[in-house]
């Protein structure tokens, strides 16, 4: 979303009084694509980090040399290649007294996640247990995955990337000790609630609809899909909205009318400054910045 990319070298927000540091990706153009993938000195300085801070972006470490810790949120994990880290956009990580650190970081926003939504929720998951022990057939597996994933990226197909990167997080998540989906009733709930926000087609634009689908008060489902994700329902509708939104601007010759009629808005003007305010751009700006880098 708005705010989540920067331009190279952009100085970093001073974090407000209490704050941690948010780093933001850069990209080397306004309308590149929200993703990047090279090694720790390629991908510069910041990528070891050794101050707790934040990010706007998703990040996977596949780490195949040195020593030291990584700590995410309060959880130090040994430094013992090969491993694989899964920083979700949000958590807080630094690396302390790192010798020798070798391997591949992958970098992307949720914006870059617009073909496969329900990787966000994998994400989300992976980042409860982020440092995985990797045998000889998963870290195998993860090279020769990431290693595609950085020719293709610098050959500009974003759609392979995409289809890479949505393989690449779903054997993530069959990896031995990976969280599974919450089995728990407020479980229950939000997975059903985050299977109907991927339903762009039942035209489910508010908490209340998706409540009244699933058979509870906004109320309730507010609560739970808080108490799975640790985010408000009222915010991933607001997500799924944009992101169908982005669909039709990127893949139809739908007016902008016409779009803001497909995801709920009466009112094409409402539905323009809505996507300004999630985006940072307008819809037609949006558009042209994607056909100029369509595949």
């Amino acid at each position: 979303m708005r705010g989540t990319t920067v331009p190279p070298g952009t100085p970093g927000l001073p974090p407000r009084a209490g704050e941690l540091p948010m780093h933001r990706l850069e990209l080397p153009a306004p309308d590149a694509v929200p993703f990047a993938v090279g090694t720790f000195d390629t991908i510069g300085p910041l990528s070891r980090a050794e101050f707790p801070h934040r990010h706007t972006f998703h990040e996977l470490v596949h780490v195949t040399g040195g020593t030291g810790k990584h700590v995410v949120d309060l959880a130090r994990w040994p430094v013992r290649p090969p491993q694989l880290g899964v920083i979700a956009a949000g958590q807080v990580h630094h690396w302390a007294g790192v010798r020798g650190l070798t391997g591949h970081v992958v970098l992307f926003t949720d914006d870059f996640l617009l073909d496969y939504p329900a990787d966000r929720d994998r994400l989300r998951r992976l980042g409860e247990r982020p440092w995985l022990e990797l045998d000889d057939r998963a870290d195998a597996d993860v090279t020769r995955l990431v290693t595609e994933l950085e020719a293709e990226y610098h050959r500009g197909a974003a759609s392979v990337v995409r289809a890479l990167l949505h393989v690449l997080v779903v054997r993530v998540g069959r990896l031995p000790g990976t969280p599974a989906a919450p089995p728990a009733r407020a479980g229950a709930v939000a997975a059903e609630f985050a299977r109907l926000t991927g339903r762009a087609d039942l035209g489910l634009w508010s908490v209340k609809a998706h409540a009244e689908r699933i058979g509870v008060t906004p109320e309730h489902l507010t609560e739970a899909v808080k108490a799975a994700t640790g985010r408000t329902a009222a915010q991933l509708v607001r997500e799924a909205r944009i992101r169908e939104a982005k669909r039709f601007l990127l893949r139809t010759d739908l007016t902008v009318r016409q779009v803001a009629s497909r995801v709920g808005f009466a009112d094409p003007a409402y539905f323009c400054r809505f996507f300004r305010r999630e985006t940072g751009s307008s819809p037609g700006d949006f558009r042209r910045a994607g056909e100029k880098h369509h595949d």
